[in-house]
């Protein structure tokens, strides 16, 4: 089942870090900053803990932004999934 919530930026784990543009960051400061998040961020939730595997550049806006949380899609998933995103 996949609900969406917000979650605080400090709770989700990024494991896979990846380099993103800063002109695509800076456009979705700007786009947040006026309207809002839009587009929540994927989520895994295995034991509890919050996995964050994209929406990498809206983690970043919202970051930089001195946001507190994230729109994001939850899904619960046991460790074997987890593990499939991390191989």
């Amino acid at each position: 089942m996949i609900k969406v919530q917000e979650i605080p930026l400090q709770q989700i784990y990024r494991p896979l870090p990846r380099a993103n543009d800063p002109a695509k960051v800076t456009a979705l400061m700007e786009s947040i900053a006026e309207i809002g998040q839009i587009e929540p961020i994927d989520v895994l939730e295995v034991d509890g803990q919050y996995y964050g595997f994209s929406g990498c550049h809206r983690y970043e806006a919202c970051q930089k932004l001195g946001k507190e949380t994230i729109i994001a899609r939850v899904r619960k998933a046991p460790r074997a999934v987890l593990k499939m995103h991390l191989a």
